[in-house]
């Protein structure tokens, strides 16, 4: 038995618009410097992926990337300085909640 801790953001209406799904998919930005390999190395079209940046983007209020349109030279996705920023907090307070999870668990639950 195990007890698990998901951290995600919810807009007003109790909408989902991050978590692990969208940190994944800024991390295979960084890697890939492009939306679409990103989603499509997670197995996502690359409309929803965009959807999906669009909508945490809409709730932050900043850009988590900044997007260019390909063609003869190309295109390609970089994290802005505000989406680098917000991945870090996201995942220090993640690991942080983990931790205190792992905690309270064996507080209420250990042997």
């Amino acid at each position: 038995m195990k007890a698990v801790t998901r951290i995600i953001f919810v807009d007003e209406n109790g909408d989902k618009f991050f978590g692990e799904g969208p940190a994944r998919l800024l991390h295979l930005i960084e890697e890939t410097g492009s939306l679409n390999a990103a989603a499509s190395s997670m197995g996502m079209a690359y409309t929803k992926a965009l959807k999906l940046l669009n909508n945490a983007e809409k709730n932050l209020g900043f850009p988590l990337t900044v997007r260019a349109i390909g063609g003869k030279t190309g295109g390609g996705s970089t994290l802005t300085s505000e989406g680098e920023a917000w991945l870090k907090k996201y995942e220090d307070y993640r690991d942080a909640c983990l931790k205190t999870n792992s905690k309270l668990y064996e507080e209420f639950f250990g042997e």
